[in-house]
């Protein structure tokens, strides 16, 4: 059948129809020819002679004869791709073949009455040229060539093939996704399914574990009742009888133990030692403690309370500790963060994932819970049992309770040292005396033994010669054993001609344990050392030269002690770098990005201690000597606490140390660095065994204050001084506990005045020129009646000047208790000698920190 197609082609592949410049079409010389051939059918005929066959019928109706042709002017002006085909109904018809036989020549073989077939890429510009424009015609369809100039070209059928291929792959496609999208559901479906099964099965477990915590405390019930019977039996043999028991009950015990669930350790052995007599340690425990047989000996411990969130599994008894159990809230209490977020349990509390602060000021942890900002998390709130309650519990705090302690929230603690009889080196231990306090520590075989948790800061005062090859170093440490044990600090005792007497403090802070040992020892690097008078000379006549002040945990203290790294070269001006050895409460103190200073979250007063080992060769050393300076940096600008002196010392191994204390802010942080003289080579040194150690204790400003001063240039004493006591200038902001006596005092700018009764803790330096041959410096407490005597708190003792050296330095540190109205006063005695000059600019300070009782 007959039809007219109106062809528009347009070709986006860069084709023109100006014969100049680059050919790039299809029947361009030199490219291979597209096998494309136009056949004009008959009616009811098509052929097609290879698959990219392109039939069609063209009429010319300007033309009706067989040989017509269009007319010449009428594509002349028309060239290439943006021709357009006749309109429709124009139409050519075929043209009669005049050799139809096979005797045709070659040239028009091929042709036949049924049609002409003729080649594309030799017709195509050809035929386009012959067909007028008609711009704007709405007949026709638009083939679009969408390939790049340069490419392979894609003929128009290809094009519409490939646009038809494209849909039924997106129908394919869109009928997969359905498929997947229907397996998901299926998928989900059953993990719900799943996770109710879970549900079921975890409330199974919790029944099971609560009818084991039944047993097991009708286990503990008829080993109590045991024991109590066994108390008041006179049998000839009742060790036998409490085995045979004790036999039928280790195999309940053994079944629990298999369960994973712990029971207090309990001696049985020891328990059934003498029958007719009470327990050891057990008979004079009060009703909310239990015996503990743990440790070396048995001893009363308080029983264990159930922290909010946790509920009561057995009670406390005279033998075991109370037990508690996490409450899992998320499965107790349904759909309790809402569909949207996942519950997650933690201890004492539950946690929701994707909770904000709005929706927990809102309420959304629920009646009896509040939202932790610091563990951003929901927490059971705290009740109030045989306490008074200050605040209730909101929905962003907790409940706040006064907490009256039985030892209060810091005790000072004092004692003597000397050297152990039987000591040896490498490794002397030196003896710590003191009158036993039951509630705190108790000294045992020169050893300090503690009784409660908390925080301790020591200090030790300590005037030796020594005439030991290299150095001596003073070191504390918590627990004797090496296995379990660690040392706290270290100081090292130079080597010095004529065996001059020299001071040393030594500091060190940490929590302690009841149970745990604090030691003090005299290592030696040589072997040539002997603990004989000749070679060790310890002085004992100074008083109170071990002190240390413990602190509550309820005050919210947190202790930190961190090791300096050693460097390997020579600096003048070194800043040390830290490493943290142990933190209580790395949220309020941690180290600084660099890791040479400390950094504080919340507001307080903190007590540090810094002791560098340092190896020192040059003359200029011994004569000039060092510094070390403490900062503390607040919104970017940096301020020096204060600064000490240490004489240096020629090829030999040395350190310096400094304390003090200061309040410091949300943000604030602590550094430190060591001056040097230009022609003085130092090597600094860190490891392991306690040398080079920063300790500190941070307590919050509502229990704590501090107050530090400087040496005042008024009235120095100087020449052959004795009892002369020392005048200061108040150098940090005034607090309400403690403050420096003004002019209207008795003895204005002398007293230092506590207003609070607490716990002190003093550091003071001095460093001076004196030819004395022992300088000593005391801490008194003024008499509270005129004419009394005042009472040495304690003493610190030095002897000559280092030869070569223009500047000394001595110090003492030490805790006391003080009163509301308690002064306290510093004075310097000189010994055989003069007293020259007291630096009053730097390197002479005394900071006190003051804590509530």
């Amino acid at each position: 059948m007959a039809f007219t197609l109106l062809l528009i082609i347009t070709c986006m592949a860069g084709m023109t129809g100006s014969t100049s410049g680059t050919c790039r079409g299809p029947h361009c010389p030199g490219r291979p020819v597209v096998p494309y051939t136009i056949v004009h059918p008959q009616h009811g005929s098509s052929v097609r002679e290879n698959p990219r066959t392109l039939t069609a019928e063209v009429f010319v109706p300007q033309c009706t004869g067989r040989g017509c042709r269009s007319p010449a002017n009428a594509t002349e002006g028309c060239r290439g791709i943006g021709c357009r085909l006749p309109p429709l109904g124009m139409r050519v018809k075929p043209r009669q073949s005049p050799c139809p036989g096979e005797g045709c020549p070659v040239g028009v073989r091929g042709r036949s009455s049924q049609g002409m077939v003729v080649k594309a890429q030799d017709r195509v510009e050809h035929v386009l040229r012959d067909f007028p424009d008609r711009e704007g015609s709405p007949l026709g369809i638009q083939l679009t060539c969408d390939v790049k100039p340069g490419s392979n070209e894609v003929p128009s059928e290809d094009a519409l093939v490939l646009q038809l291929r494209v849909a039924k792959g997106q129908e394919k496609l869109v009928e997969e996704l359905q498929t997947q999208q229907s397996e998901i559901k299926q998928l989900q479906s059953r993990l719900t399914e799943q996770q109710g099964t879970l549900v079921a099965q975890q409330k199974e477990i919790l029944e099971q574990q609560r009818r084991m915590f039944e047993q097991m405390d009708q286990v503990k019930t008829q080993y109590n009742l045991l024991l109590d019977s066994v108390r008041h039996m006179s049998l000839q043999d009742p060790h036998k009888i409490l085995e045979g028991h004790l036999e039928n009950l280790r195999p309940q015990m053994r079944s629990h133990e298999q369960e994973a669930y712990t029971m207090h350790k309990v001696d049985m052995d020891a328990s059934v030692m003498e029958v007719g007599r009470s327990l050891p340690g057990c008979g004079s425990c009060r009703g909310d403690e239990y015996c503990d047989f743990s440790g070396d000996w048995p001893r009363c411990e308080k029983c264990t309370v159930c922290l909010p969130g946790f509920f009561l599994v057995s009670q406390c008894s005279i033998h075991a500790d109370r037990m508690c159990q996490d409450r899992d809230e998320c499965l107790e209490i349904q759909n309790l963060c809402g569909a949207q977020n996942q519950c997650l349990n933690t201890p004492g509390g539950f946690k929701c994932t994707g909770l904000s602060v709005k929706d927990a000021a809102d309420g959304v942890c629920g009646h009896a819970y509040f939202y932790n900002l610091e563990l951003q998390e929901c927490q059971a709130c705290s009740e109030c049992d045989s306490q008074s309650e200050v605040s209730p519990c909101t929905a962003m705090s907790d409940t706040v309770c006064t907490s009256p302690s039985d030892t209060g929230l810091s005790i000072a603690w004092s004692g003597d040292v000397a050297l152990a009889p039987d000591g040896e080196f490498p490794n002397m231990e030196l003896h710590i005396q003191g009158n036993s306090d039951r509630s705190l520590v108790s000294s045992s075989s020169g050893q300090l033994v503690f009784h409660q948790h908390g925080l301790v800061w020591v200090d030790q005062n300590l005037a030796l010669r020594h005439g030991c090859r290299s150095f001596v170093q003073v070191c504390l440490r918590l627990n004797a054993s090496e296995e379990g044990g660690r040392d706290l600090s270290g100081i090292r005792v130079e080597q010095r001609e004529g065996k001059s007497l020299q001071s040393i403090s030594l500091s060190a802070a940490s929590t302690v344990e009841p149970g745990q040992v604090l030691s003090l020892f005299l290592k030696s690097a040589s072997h040539h050392c002997n603990p004989d008078n000749e070679k060790v000379h310890l002085e004992t006549s100074l008083v109170s030269p071990f002190s240390l002040l413990w602190l509550s945990h309820d005050t919210g203290a947190v202790a930190m002690t961190a090791q300096a790294v050693a460097s390997a070269h020579f600096h003048t001006n070194y800043r040390p770098t830290f490493r943290t050895s142990s933190i209580s409460d790395p949220y309020i103190v941690s180290l600084t990005h660099d890791s040479r200073g400390v950094r504080f979250t919340e507001r307080g007063t903190v007590k540090f201690v810094l002791q560098q080992a340092v190896y020192s060769m040059g003359q200029a050393c011994v004569s000039e000597g060092f510094y070390l300076s403490a900062f503390v940096n607040h919104n970017g600008s940096s301020v020096e606490l204060t600064r000490v002196f240490k004489p240096g010392v020629h090829y030999r191994d040395s350190s310096i140390t400094l304390s003090s204390a200061a309040p410091v802010d949300a943000g604030d942080t602590l550094s430190f660095e060591i001056q040097a003289p230009a022609q003085c080579n130092v090597r600094y040194f860190g490891d392991d065994s306690g040398i080079s150690m920063l300790s500190l204790v941070w307590i919050p400003s509502v229990v704590s204050s501090s107050i530090s001063a400087t040496i005042s240039s008024k009235g120095l004493p100087f020449g052959a001084v004795r009892n002369k006591a020392l005048l200061f200038r108040r150098t940090s902001p005034s607090v309400a506990q403690v403050d420096l006596a003004g002019a209207g005092h008795h003895h204005p700018h002398r007293n230092f005045i506590f207003k609070e009764a607490g716990t002190a803790s003093v550091a003071l330096d001095l460093r001076l020129i004196h030819s004395c041959s022992l300088i000593k410096l005391s801490l008194l407490k003024q008499a509270k009646h005129q004419g009394a005597q005042s009472t040495a708190l304690a003493q610190q003792a030095g002897g000559q000047m280092p030869e070569g050296s223009e500047w000394a330095t001595v110090g003492l540190r030490v805790s006391f208790p003080v009163n509301n109205g308690t002064e306290v006063f510093a004075t310097v005695d000189c010994v055989r000698g003069r007293l020259n000059q007291i630096a009053h600019d730097v390197g002479s300070s005394i900071s006190i920190l003051w804590t509530a009782a």
